[in-house]
């Protein structure tokens, strides 16, 4: 029984949850324009031209025309208006414009001899339908030109002595009040969120003050906005007038809802209804504040009562609005633009240092003006060729290394931007106060600049609590959502967010990328161009070795067996110091022979791109213990080894490998007999070998210095030879594609490392 129980209170949470995620994405997608119902004060038709025929009309024609609907439908505009009036209507449509006929005033006959005067209003919606809608004409509400003019006037009289846009809102919202006499009247602008907030409030003095407070983007859903965009003006003169419905409710032509995005008299969503009952409105009026195509904001009026505001008044409410509005964007723009000049005043003075400076990081992060300048930002990374460049307060350098490997990643455009980091970055919590907001830029696939802003701390002053934007009532069969039903204040702070990137600074960092990519592209070609011309170069070096070496051999040998003629053929004639300086003589022409035969294997290694082979790692190392045979014996040498794997290699280069790498811990015993180990051990991609030794080790400083050719720690007197035996061991590596190194201590012997990769299929 309690599992039964159970299972039923989850499939009642799951059923609560499932239908709370329908009706939030049905409020958020909810077609609105669609319509079949409008408001009461109103007619409507919906006509086909050119014949006008009526298609569709609102269900209460009886109580003016005295014809029903059912019936209405049947007939053409001509059943309604007399043909004085249908001439002028035609007339009128035929012109095209139909904002120069609206409002038309137009008559229909009742009983005996009253007129019911309307003011009609025509539009074509996007199916191309004709509709027409029929408002009562409230004559004391006419505004003759003369009295428009001089509202409009005192408006623009007042505009031109406002200096601040907080008090050209002002302007606005006064005059809209006093044209109307609507009991409130805010100035409702749009965040980059889609948040509302009221920045200016003109009131009755007893209502509750709205100034200043923010309301959720719930609050006006996605479709509302839409609308507001393509309908500039929307009036609900009572929001407990009961909808009437179109009949037929689809259009018989298109089979669909007739759109009614530009209509006047559609009936508001019930849910707005219930959102203006619970905030007290008994009727509005609502006109659009466009910018660049968006919706900037909103002028909302609210009246506790009904009261209906004529065609022709919401027309000079509407101009107002937007005269007022125009003199608000100019302000803004004109401050947009003073930022943008002195942004750009900085980006030219950095192209500047960046012409006359060899190192561009420098040029950026070396003189008053720098990178913080052109972004107004309070730390900055420049992360260039693996290395970075910090300026200001900024996350510590290993932080930045992830948060650069996490961009690679995620930088999907020119560049990224985000006032709160640690939303969609977790770790930035940790250095939230130096970096809660982050610009970046990508200069090349793995080169990247960064901009920091810091945490600031916020209390923002909602309307009401946005995290219950709605709330969930349950019916008999279904649950609904609701609108919220509190406004009081709700007080929220706001943390791990910093001050939003302005649109100028993000240019400002997309010009100085496209600065920065050419520097990257010319070096790019420079460093190209260098490395074609090392590359001619070093083969010319390489044939000049080799041939060099081979054109030395002769006369060497020349010398070598003069000197041996001499000894011989004279040996009687020469005292012992003449004897002594032909044995220098010989023994400098052996270290001579012996030193082209090194450069010669050294020129060898990596001058022919051949395709390495499968090498037994054991027979090249057995046939390296075999060219030492001689020494070994000699020094009474322990060579061991571990199992060895085979590997794609040069066999008699890794021949040549050991054979150096052994003859040096021979070469350089202690006391003790030399004891030389060769082991190997499998990492993930490759192949990590160790030779070592128990000889008499080497001083760390010198580790790097030992692999560099002709570099000698002993004298010849010392030790022989010719410096030249781990450069070659360290170019056959290299050539292989690996690495290697040595570790060592004096007196305590080395251990030399060198690794071949596992997928090693050529030389470079």
């Amino acid at each position: 029984m309690d599992s039964d129980l159970k299972f039923h209170n989850m499939k009642i949470t799951s059923n609560i949850t499932s239908n709370m995620t329908s009706n939030i994405i049905s409020l958020k997608e909810a077609a609105i324009h669609l319509s079949s119902k409008i408001q009461s004060y109103g007619i409507l038709l919906v006509l086909q031209e050119p014949n006008l025929q009526i298609l569709q009309a609102s269900e209460n024609t009886w109580d003016v025309f005295g014809i029903t609907a059912e019936d209405i439908i049947k007939c053409d505009l001509e059943a309604i208006f007399d043909p004085y009036q249908m001439e002028k209507i035609k007339f009128w449509l035929s012109e095209g414009n139909l904002d120069l006929i609206n409002p038309t005033k137009v008559w229909v006959k009742q009983n005996g001899d009253d007129y019911v005067v309307f003011d009609a209003v025509f539009h074509r919606n996007k199916e191309g339908f004709l509709i027409l809608e029929l408002e009562p004409a409230l004559s004391q509400d006419n505004i003759p030109f003369l009295t428009f003019y001089n509202l409009a006037s005192a408006a623009i009289h007042r505009l031109q002595n406002s200096r601040k846009n907080a008090n050209l809102s002002q302007v606005i919202v006064e005059e809209v009040r006093k044209i109307t006499g609507f009991d409130r009247v805010m100035l409702y602008k749009f965040d980059e969120n889609n948040h509302g907030c009221v920045i200016a409030e003109e009131k009755r003095e007893d209502l509750e003050s709205y100034l200043g407070l923010k309301y959720p983007e719930s609050d006006i859903p996605l479709p509302a906005r839409k609308l507001f965009l393509e309908n500039s003006i929307r009036v609900i003169p009572d929001r407990n007038n009961q909808a009437i419905n179109i009949f037929p409710k689809l259009n018989p032509v298109s089979g669909k809802a007739i759109n009614l995005t530009n209509s006047i008299l559609r009936s508001p969503a019930p849910c707005h209804i219930e959102y203006l009952q619970n905030m007290g409105v008994g009727a509005s009026l609502t006109i659009s504040l466009i910018k660049d195509k968006k919706l900037w904001g909103l002028i909302a009026c609210h009246h506790e009562k009904a009261k209906y505001v004529s065609y022709e008044m919401r027309k000079a409410c509407e101009f107002l609005g937007r005269i007022i509005f125009a003199e608000i964007s100019a302000k803004e723009e004109i401050e947009d633009y003073d930022y943008q000049v002195k942004l750009k005043n900085i980006q030219t003075t950095l192209v500047e240092y960046i012409a006359t400076e060899t190192n561009f990081i420098d040029s950026l992060t070396q003189h008053q003006s720098n990178l913080l300048d052109l972004t107004n930002a309070q730390g900055a990374a420049i992360y260039f060729n693996g290395q970075f460049t910090l300026i200001g307060q900024t996350p510590p350098e290993e932080e930045v290394i992830f948060l650069v490997e996490w961009l690679q990643n995620n930088l999907q455009d020119e560049t990224f931007s985000t006032n709160c980091l640690p939303d969609i970055y977790p770790d930035a919590i940790g250095f939230k106060n130096v970096a809660s907001g982050l610009l970046a830029i990508a200069i090349s696939q793995r080169n990247y600049v960064l901009w920091f802003r810091p945490e600031v701390v916020q209390t923002v002053n909602w309307g009401g609590n946005p995290q219950e934007a709605f709330s969930l009532e349950r019916s008999e069969r279904n649950f609904r959502l609701c609108p919220r039903k509190s406004f009081t204040l709700w007080k929220q702070t706001v943390q791990l967010t910093s001050l939003p990137w302005q649109n100028a600074e993000i240019k400002s960092a997309l010009e100085l990328k496209k600065v920065l990519v050419n520097i990257v592209l010319k070096q790019a070609d420079e460093l190209a161009e260098l490395a074609e011309k090392l590359t001619r170069s070093n083969v010319e070096l390489k044939k000049f070795a080799y041939v060099a070496s081979h054109d030395l051999q002769e006369p060497l040998n020349q010398v070598a067996n003069y000197l041996q003629l001499l000894e011989m053929d004279y040996q009687s004639q020469l005292d012992e110091d003449a004897k002594e300086f032909i044995g220098y003589a010989v023994e400098g022409v052996n270290l001579m022979q012996t030193l082209i035969d090194d450069i010669l294997a050294y020129s060898k290694v990596d001058k022919l791109a051949i395709a390495f082979q499968l090498t037994d790692v054991e027979i090249a190392l057995e046939k390296a213990v075999n060219n030492l045979q001689p020494r070994i014996k000699e020094t009474k040498a322990i060579i061991t080894h571990d199992p060895l794997p085979k590997v794609m290699a040069d066999s008699i280069q890794l021949m040549q490998l050991f054979q150096n790498l052994i003859g040096n811990g021979i070469k350089f015993h202690s006391e003790k007999p030399p004891e030389i180990h060769i082991s190997v051990e499998r990492l993930a991609d490759e192949w990590l070998f160790s030779v070592q030794d128990n000889g008499i080790g080497i001083d760390s400083k010198f580790s790097d210095r030992i692999f560099v050719i002709f570099q000698r720690l002993h004298t010849r007197n010392e030790y022989p030879g010719t410096g030249m035996g781990l450069a070659i061991c360290k170019k056959i590596v290299e050539s292989h594609h690996g690495k290697v190194w040595v570790e060592s201590q004096l007196n305590q012997g080395s251990t030399f490392y060198f690794t071949i990769p596992i997928h090693c299929s050529s030389r470079i």
